[in-house]
């Protein structure tokens, strides 16, 4: 019987034991960020040394900073704007706005 190998990422609040253990169960690859303050984390080694979490946990952080950006800078947290489509042209334009800053910062760090 073949076994179907799939990664499941989640932040820190999948970090538990009946979480991990079920992923385990089924063959997945959990790239859960570890809880491990004041309590000890699901997630141990045979996980975290393997190069692949190293770099999901990277990716994962970036990807958290742009919604971070998102919510804050672009004022996106709790919308202002009704509708759909209002809100779709709000998030856009300030993705774009985030790509841009992003964009400056990538050009000056090359040079």
């Amino acid at each position: 019987m073949s076994h179907l190998y799939c990664h499941r990422g989640g932040d820190k609040g999948y970090d538990t034991k009946d979480f991990v253990q079920v992923l385990r169960d089924n063959n997945a690859t959990h790239h859960v960020a570890q809880n491990n303050k004041n309590r000890s984390s699901a997630i141990d080694g045979r996980t975290t040394r393997h190069d692949g979490y190293k770099i999901s946990i990277k990716i994962r952080k970036r990807i958290e900073e742009t919604f971070g950006w998102i919510k804050e800078i672009g004022n996106l947290r709790k919308t202002r704007y009704k509708g759909v489509e209002k809100v779709d042209w709000h998030f856009t334009l300030t993705a774009a706005a985030y790509n841009l800053v992003r964009m400056r910062k990538l050009g000056v760090a090359s040079q």
